[in-house]
């Protein structure tokens, strides 16, 4: 029952996700627990949790982490896997997905557009859920802050399914907690957004996810640039992502086909006029449950003796108290080797102190760093304050590549900005390269961008893909260097040309936490 979730949960090493409160504890823990987890492999020729075998020669005992029992992990073919690279073909393989699903359909994004190629892509819903005359199921979970705004919306672009397929058919809206009265009723549509928002990107048919962070609108399908990983025919990691956008939609609020918001049956805490502190503990205990026994049951999971692929589901919720994705992106930065190479992506850089940290004194690879340029920003343009934030981000830029000197890395850290004419930069994620290799061993994709609201503030999503598969691997080396072949040098001569006027530094030293 989702009363129970007000009790108290139990944070062992099963869970997955850890609290601020018990995050130490649990390091120290987790470690001890992966040496032992080694030791063992080592022991038993290289035995793995699911009692299967998996070669030593395959992946080395320290890159093992995800066979830890924390985090759910699904072994994968590697050839069931496509990285897409541009946006027009995530636009036509989403329209093609919707077509070709037959059980279940479930989307999870910022907002949903309301121009043409949006409507196109609900007419591909309606279109579908007519033809499967009942068999097919569509969810949709959307922000309440984004996908509200303006008219129309979001939600108006959806009406129609729900008043046509309201058996089949269902859209929820996730509302921050954190924004309540007054400050609901004063701060302005665009600005609201700044609170806290539902960022997880995950696109599901049938038995086949697309992870990106890209949002569901014109843009996004057309001239700005973003990643997504396509994973065919693993129904294992189909029924997690499901799981998680359901167990998500619990907590939201349900629209119906009269425009109307309610609670999820069974649920009891509204998130902006009950308290809050309960809503956030019944809320983030409802998912640190899912995730822990999601994770203990893909142990269970048939591993075959081959295996060379996996792919690791992270999630992160900081204004719920759930923090994971952040613990083991943090762990892969600070456990690659010597000699490596780690190149790391964001369309919004604003790095939190634990990632610097991290990179500048904890990191032995070699690291570049892609970022928006702010020709390539999104922002670029937008009217009143709004329109400085692409200054903003380049200022916060700046003040990470000043603490990079100050640390003597300036020869290890690299910083590039995107740039491609008529184009805007969204793309996020990590590729890491062994020693003496070219093409990345391991990739996080999602919506993440490693930042303080990625980590605090947002409800995110991205996945590991750990591989040894060469054309997987040749895949990933390719997609990562045509983003950063359009990457220019962001030097010490370009952060001192930065004239920022003086409110904007004001701003961005005050409140960085919400950028």
């Amino acid at each position: 029952m989702l009363e129970d979730n007000v009790k108290s949960y139990d944070n062992g090493l099963g869970g997955g996700l850890v609290s601020p409160e018990t995050g130490a504890a649990m390091s120290i823990l987790r470690k001890l627990f992966n040496v032992y987890t080694v030791q063992c492999m080592e022991r038993v020729g290289e035995e793995s949790v699911a009692g299967t075998v998996v070669h030593k020669s395959q992946f080395p005992a320290s890159e093992k982490w995800w066979l830890d029992g924390t985090v759910p992990a699904f072994p994968v073919s590697a050839d069931k896997i496509k990285i897409i690279k541009e946006p027009s073909v995530f636009y036509e393989t989403l329209l093609e997905k919707c077509m070709s699903a037959d059980q279940r359909i479930t989307l999870a994004s910022l907002y949903l557009g309301t121009g043409s190629l949006e409507k196109k892509l609900v007419s591909a819903l309606q279109e579908r859920l007519e033809q499967t005359g009942g068999r097919l199921h569509v969810r949709v979970l959307l922000d309440h802050t984004r996908g509200c705004r303006g008219r129309p919306n979001s939600r108006h672009m959806l009406l129609p399914l729900l008043a046509r397929f309201k058996h089949a058919c269902q859209v929820y809206l996730y509302h921050t907690p954190l924004l309540r009265n007054p400050w609901r009723r004063l701060i302005p549509p665009r600005y609201n957004e700044l609170v806290g928002l539902q960022h997880m990107k995950l696109y599901l048919f049938d038995n086949t996810l697309i992870i990106s962070g890209a949002n569901l609108s014109h843009d996004y399908f057309s001239n700005r640039q973003d990643r997504y990983v396509v994973v065919e025919d693993c129904p294992a990691l189909a029924d997690f992502y499901h799981g998680l956008v359901a167990t998500t939609c619990d907590f939201s609020l349900r629209l119906d086909e009269h425009d109307a918001e309610h609670l999820s049956e069974g649920w009891v805490f509204h998130p902006y006029r009950d308290n809050r502190q309960a809503f956030v503990a019944a809320a983030g205990e409802h998912v640190r449950r899912f995730y822990s026994q999601a994770a203990q049951r893909s142990r269970s999971l048939l591993v075959p003796p081959d295996t060379n692929t996996w792919v690791v589901a992270l999630v992160e919720m900081g204004q719920l108290g759930v923090q994971c994705d952040s613990v083991h992106s943090q762990r892969i930065l600070e456990s690659v080797q010597h000699g490596s190479s780690v190149h790391l992506a964001t369309g919004y850089f604003n790095l939190t102190n634990e990632y610097a940290d991290a990179i500048m004194h904890r990191c032995p690879a070699t690291c570049h760093i892609l970022m928006a340029h702010p020709s390539a920003n999104g922002f670029l343009g937008a009217r009143g304050p709004a329109g400085a934030i692409p200054m903003a981000y380049r200022m916060l830029a700046a003040a990470f590549l000043r603490r990079v000197v100050f640390a003597g890395q300036v020869g290890r850290v690299h910083m590039w900005e995107y740039v491609r004419p008529g184009w805007t930069y969204h793309g996020k994620g990590l590729w890491y390269t062994r020693p003496g290799e070219h093409a990345p061993c391991l990739t996080l994709v999602g919506s993440s961008n490693m930042g303080a609201r990625s980590v605090q503030r947002d409800l995110e999503s991205q996945v590991a893909v750990v591989t040894t598969d060469p054309r997987l691997q040749q895949s990933l080396a390719e997609e990562r260097d045509a983003l950063f072949s359009r990457g220019t040098h962001f030097t010490l001569a370009t952060a001192a040309d930065l004239k920022a006027p003086l409110w904007l530094s004001a701003v961005v030293r005050c409140f960085s936490h919400y950028f």
